[in-house]
């Protein structure tokens, strides 16, 4: 893995973030402002966001060169598509307001984050 702390930083996220998404749904869910309890499905959509970030991290972990520039693309651009989704859920009602601005800020940030670790590699 290249010595960029951007790198290290998303790759260490990603896996944190997933692995937490995947085995507790109900809990990372309700740290983003969702209520799995009025939405009995919603743990299966956490644990399918959740294999997708440790896929994300683990092949940018394990990759170099143009493939890891690859897999960092691929996370940027599912977080620009997580942080529209989020903003589109607090327009359109489905999303409570804040958990639209939290979960759209962290998408914001994680492609900030995966910008910044395309730029070191």
């Amino acid at each position: 893995m290249s010595d960029g702390g951007a790198v290290k930083a998303l790759v260490g996220l990603r896996i944190a973030i997933g692995t937490a998404s995947w085995a507790t749904p109900r809990v990372a869910g309700k740290l983003f402002g969702l209520d799995a309890k009025a939405n009995p499905q919603s743990p299966y959509l956490a644990r399918l966001f959740g294999a997708r970030d440790i896929a994300l991290g683990v092949g940018a972990l394990s990759s170099e060169g143009d493939a890891r520039r690859l897999w960092l693309a691929a996370g940027l651009a599912c977080d620009v598509a997580d942080a529209a989704a989020g903003a589109f859920g607090g327009f359109r009602g489905y999303l409570p307001k804040f958990t639209s601005v939290l979960v759209t800020g962290t998408a914001l940030s994680a492609a900030a984050l995966g910008a910044a670790a395309l730029g070191e590699e």
